[in-house]
């Protein structure tokens, strides 16, 4: 996994800026979740076609690319945090810029769909950035999840950054982390944003996927040589994955999986489609400590100037 630029350190004020790059937003969402980061500190910069919507998308492809470069281009916007996921990303990704999105060194946020945007600015304009929580939830993201998310803009984060796990496998591994949804990190194989698990620990969470459907993932990616190369795995949150009618969970999947490649792995780590989904860096140094259950973040997802 190649080396990643970090993104600049948020300063106090700081003025982030809304993106809806998939899905369509509800405006009362993003205005309670955008109350939450302005308690918190910040400003916030919405364009007054974000609550677009084009059916399953927010706006048309042209008014989601724009919206990127702008908030890439305007120098009074120091953050890009994206109002939620939903499908849409990957029909623009081809059409962006990557020099801009490197040249602005902006920290992004996102999770679930945003994924493939992460995937993309990693693979084709060398910048890190953050997996963490949206203004989806609204008034009702969690203040542990918010809080952390502040601490790793500003780089006031202290480390190492533990987040606590399962073990599924022993040992200990040391590499950059890099992941998010594992759907979209499968879907990204073939394309120019393509997953890069080299030397890496990959980190995985998908919502409502049955076993199976996990299982065919799982074993896309390693049939495309994405798993030879990791040094560890771990799993954020699957609980939705389940299916009564075989009786097989998604635990068991990523069990077997595990087991069969030989790496260590912990499950149940505190990110993903939860409310208490906590923010990591996209090519972050980490420790993923499978003898004591602890995922150890090393390094700060942001440059902080002196």
């Amino acid at each position: 996994m190649a080396w990643l630029r970090k993104p600049r350190a948020l300063r106090p004020g700081a003025t982030l800026g809304v993106a809806a790059p998939g899905g369509p937003v509800e405006p009362q969402v993003v205005e309670a979740g955008a109350a939450l980061f302005e308690k918190a500190g910040f400003r916030t910069f919405w364009r007054e076609d974000l609550f677009e919507r084009r059916g399953y998308l927010a706006g048309d492809d042209e008014r989601r690319i724009d919206e990127l470069l702008q908030l890439w281009a305007d120098p009074a916007i120091d953050a890009i945090v994206c109002a939620r996921g939903g499908y849409g990303c990957d029909r623009i990704l081809h059409r962006l810029d990557p020099g801009a999105a490197s040249e602005a060194a902006k920290p992004l946020v996102g999770y679930s769909d945003i994924t493939a945007l992460l995937l993309w600015q990693q693979r084709c304009a060398g910048l890190a950035g953050f997996h963490g929580p949206m203004l989806e939830r609204g008034a009702d993201l969690a203040s542990d999840a918010l809080d952390l998310l502040v601490e790793q803009l500003t780089g006031d984060v202290r480390l190492p950054l533990v987040l606590p796990g399962e073990v599924v496998v022993p040992g200990v591994a040391d590499g950059p982390l890099v992941g998010g949804s594992l759907t979209l990190a499968a879907a990204s194989l073939g394309t120019i944003w393509e997953i890069d698990t080299d030397g890496a620990i990959l980190l995985l969470e998908e919502v409502n996927e049955r076993p199976y459907r996990i299982d065919r993932m799982l074993q896309q990616l390693r049939g495309a040589g994405k798993l030879a190369g990791i040094v560890g795995l771990g799993f954020g949150d699957l609980s939705s994955c389940a299916d009564d009618r075989y009786g097989s969970t998604a635990a068991a999947v990523v069990a077997e999986l595990a087991e069969s490649l030989g790496v260590p792995c912990l499950s149940d780590l505190p990110f993903g489609h939860v409310p208490s989904n906590l923010a990591w860096p996209v090519g972050g140094r980490a420790t993923l400590d499978a003898e004591n259950g602890e995922l150890r973040i090393l390094e700060r997802g942001v440059e902080v100037s002196s």
